[in-house]
């Protein structure tokens, strides 16, 4: 009789356990809104020219505004790609303060940005 009622009792502990534990992973949203950003850096490597770069600027700028509405941050190297695009299309400006954002986003990045801005601003 014992051993049926630990069994029930653990049972019962397990599904309690589970329950719980898928919950917490249906409410995580996760850390970055990612958007099209990956499908931009494959396609520029893996198809050259096949959208121009207006176009990956109209893309990963509709993805900032909305990983912002969502109170989410974009992923690493999404203001950094964002800023060499401005830069193909000679807005040096914009893809200056793409790589500044980039660093106050992701300090780790700070050596290579600044190494970015210094050969734009020569």
């Amino acid at each position: 009789m014992r051993t049926s009622s630990m069994h029930r009792i653990i049972r019962r502990l397990s599904c309690i356990v589970a329950v719980i534990i898928l919950t917490a992973c249906a409410n995580q949203h996760g850390l970055y809104q990612w958007g099209s950003y990956e499908d931009q850096v494959y396609a520029l490597y893996s198809s050259p020219g096949k959208s121009s770069p207006d176009e990956q600027i109209a893309k990963l700028e509709a993805d900032g505004e909305k990983a912002r509405a969502q109170g989410r941050s974009p992923p690493p190297g999404h203001y950094a790609h964002l800023g060499y695009l401005y830069f193909q299309t000679g807005k040096l400006d914009q893809a200056i303060a793409s790589f500044e954002t980039e660093k106050v986003l992701f300090p780790e990045s700070r050596p290579y940005m600044d190494r970015l801005i210094g050969r734009i601003r020569k």
